[in-house]
């Protein structure tokens, strides 16, 4: 009996090893061969992928010194002083130090420079930040020589680079052995900007600049682009390097460094790291065996996921609204607990979803969830708490510090995003809550951290507001302003037009623009841009829009000689039936479509919607003029100009405030009026407060004009009396 018991034992045994076991090591045999094979393939790849990537960045900073050097020569020869001073006898070796010669050392760190005049002889050299005798020039006479007579011929035919990357006049560079040195070798000619200087073509001075590329050169390439021991070699190596080849295809030497390997270092760790795995493997099969065992480690699983899942975001990974407020509500109940929220709402991102797709918008959520994660600690709580809004949980917070961190987030998120093969541009607005000296529950400090949010979105987005009791009183503020404007415009009680003069360039009237007002009954008048916000975001904007379209319809009729120009809100322009109901008001009011100007922002056009366009090629139909308001301050480009084609372009009235202090204003403003010219479209500028504004923008062609200068917003009645002089010249 002990003997047949012990063969059924065997028989068991040997049953278990045919049936689980020997299959079971069959498997693992198997699924350790085809790792093996997956983690030499994968690093052999990464290996080739690193080796790639640097030898792409040594490219590019070779590409972008030549460059460079094209660029840093043209600032200084492209120059009508250059042309005088290197031609000024005897030199004024002062000024070509310090424009030409030693500066180019000093500031873009050039080892050497030459003047050669027109028959290529050197007049003058700069060696290592010190002057030199012109005679060194020789050293590398026969390659700078050879380029010279190149650039002379190009110079014949035009002296104007067809290669904007590399400047607005010609040059040439070449890399040549100087002295037993590797260099790279750049000419540009010395030519007049204004043109006023008359040279013979081919008789231009050439300026000659050297940087050698074994020395400093190569300092920079290890730190700004993170190659390891870069070095130049005569002989191809073995190894990794990229060829400096002249024009000809000759190969002068190599930059060589060495490589960075990361499969293989992988590699090296993860192979006892796998043996190890399998080895736990091998002992896991043993016990799946027993049955009740893996059944009771699978349930365990599921639970785990599932409450994994119940508290945190499938797309992100991080917390969830659940898993937040219980965190939050935890660390409340910490004695003298200093708690902050940050609730984060990223600026654009409807933008980005509906013009890259749901995918893209996908990505960027994740992207910023990593980032968001990258910049706060590991005890900080991030949750996504639905869409594009996030929040994080900061305990033992101080104010310093969370502004601090704030504001890191702000400038982390304006580094692109890399969406689908494009990059993406996009915003964050933080509101920022810290538990007050008597404390608060959770409710309370989200409510505050929301109303933070609230503002920096109203502040202009892409920025941060620590919650202050003043904005509890705003926001109570803003809510009987909604009442009370929604009273206004269902009675119409208390809203006027008042109506800023446009003026010619010949000082008349040529037309008003229509700006709403509030005569409130306990705040007095209230300008539009004060409550416009509060209609747009409540839903008033289009009923209050269409008062405003009535009224000044209404109002153009006594004054035909005028056009009327009147704002149109985004949101009131895509209102179901806009075109219709502006059909309407116009028949029953009788105005005449010809003099009315519909003034609408570049929001409108950011879309980039069919919807809108069929709209605007409607209203231009029926004889509006469309009018593009804000211009310069937006998103439009010269595509969305010519596809919605606008018929004026308002100049935005912060480039006109800053008219002879910013030197950018000036450049903007002529740019606008040149390109509205060439396009044919008419330019207002409006903002006009004082009589050198009005004296840049007459003489840089802008004919309408509109603000302080001349006139104020009048009601109805005071425009009648204005009219009646023939000339308006100031505001006095």
């Amino acid at each position: 009996m002990h003997h047949g018991a012990s063969m059924k034992r065997s028989e068991a045994s040997n049953a278990l090893i045919r049936e689980v076991a020997a299959p079971a090591a069959i498997a693992l045999l198997i699924l350790a061969a085809i790792v093996a094979t997956i983690v030499h393939f994968s690093t052999r790849q990464s290996d080739q992928l690193a080796a790639d990537s640097q030898n792409r960045r040594v490219n590019i900073a070779v590409e972008q010194s030549v460059i460079a050097i094209a660029n840093d020569q043209e600032a200084s020869t492209y120059w009508d002083d250059a042309v005088i001073q290197t031609r000024k006898r005897p030199l004024d070796l002062e000024w070509i130090d310090n424009n030409l010669g030693v500066w180019f050392h000093t500031y873009y760190h050039i080892d050497e420079t030459y003047l050669l005049d027109a028959q290529d002889a050197p007049i003058y050299a700069m060696r290592n930040g010190q002057r030199s005798r012109p005679e060194s020039f020789q050293q590398l006479a026969r390659p700078a020589l050879d380029l010279a007579r190149r650039l002379r011929r190009e110079i014949r035919v035009t002296k104007l680079s067809p290669d904007v990357g590399e400047g607005r006049t010609v040059g040439t560079s070449e890399f040549a052995v100087i002295g037993g040195h590797p260099a790279l070798v750049s000419l540009k000619p010395i030519l007049s900007e204004t043109g006023e200087i008359q040279q013979a073509p081919g008789s231009e001075y050439i300026h000659v600049a050297v940087r050698y590329l074994d020395s400093s050169f190569l300092d920079r390439l290890a730190r700004t682009y993170g190659i390891d021991a870069p070095r130049f070699s005569w002989a191809e190596p073995r190894t990794i390097a990229f060829p400096l080849r002249r024009p000809d295809g000759h190969v002068l030497g190599y930059i060589t460094w060495t490589p960075f390997r990361p499969g293989a270092q992988v590699e090296g760790k993860m192979v006892p790291v796998l043996i190890a795995v399998f080895v736990a493997i091998g002992a896991l099969l043993t016990l799946l065996l027993l049955r009740i065992r893996r059944s009771r480690v699978d349930l365990e699983v599921s639970r785990a996921e599932a409450q994994y899942l119940a508290f945190h975001d499938s797309l992100t990974g991080l917390p969830n609204r659940a898993l937040f407020e219980d965190r939050l509500e935890f660390a409340l109940g910490r004695r003298e607990a200093k708690v902050a929220v940050l609730l984060l709402d990223l600026d654009r991102f409807k933008i980005v979803n509906d013009t890259l797709g749901h995918q893209a918008g996908d990505t960027l959520i994740r992207e910023f969830g990593q980032r968001l994660t990258a910049l706060t600690r590991e005890c900080d709580t991030i949750a996504r708490l639905g869409g594009d809004e996030f929040a994080i949980l900061i305990e033992d917070a101080c104010l310093p510090t969370i502004r601090n961190l704030a504001k890191r987030i702000i400038e982390d998120i304006r580094r692109p995003f890399e969406l689908c093969g494009t990059e993406a541009f996009v915003g964050v607005s933080i509101g920022v809550a810290l538990t007050p000296e008597t404390g608060a529950d959770r409710t309370e400090l989200v409510r505050r951290s929301d109303i933070a949010l609230y503002r920096a979105k109203d502040s202009g987005r892409n920025t941060f507001t620590v919650f202050s009791p003043e904005m509890d009183d705003s926001l109570k503020l803003r809510c009987t302003i909604e009442e009370e404007l929604r009273d206004a415009v269902t009675t119409g009680r208390g809203l006027n037009l008042h109506y800023q003069p446009m003026i010619g360039a010949d000082g008349t009237i040529v037309g008003l623009e229509a700006l709403l007002r509030w005569q409130h009954v306990r705040r007095g008048l209230i300008a539009a841009d004060q409550f416009i916000s509060v209609a747009e975001e409540s839903g008033l904007i289009v009923p209050l829009g269409e008062w405003v379209l009535r009224e000044a319809c209404l109002q153009s009729r006594r004054w035909p000689d005028l056009f009327m120009a009147v704002n149109l809100s985004p949101a009131q322009f895509r209102s179901p039936g806009f075109f219709d109901k502006l059909m309407r008001v116009v028949r029953l009011t009788g105005a005449n479509p010809n003099a009315i100007q519909l003034e609408v922002t570049e929001r409108l056009l950011l879309d980039n919607d069919e919807n809108v366009l069929a709209i605007l090629v409607r209203l231009r139909a029926a004889g509006f003029k469309i009018v593009l308001d804000d211009f310069g301050i937006g998103f439009s480009s010269l595509s969305s100009l010519r596809k919605f084609e606008v018929d004026k372009i308002k100049i935005d009235g912060s480039f006109v405030q800053h008219l002879g202090q910013a030197a950018d204003s000036a450049a903007i403003v002529t740019a606008v009026l040149a390109l509205g010219h060439a396009m044919g479209l008419h330019v207002s500028a409006g903002g006009v407060e004082t009589v050198e504004q009005h004296t840049f923008l007459k003489s840089a062609g802008c004919s309408e004009m509109q603000g302080h200068y001349f006139s104020r917003a009048l009601p109805a009645d005071r425009i009648t009396s204005l009219l009646g002089g023939e000339r308006i010249s100031s505001a006095a």
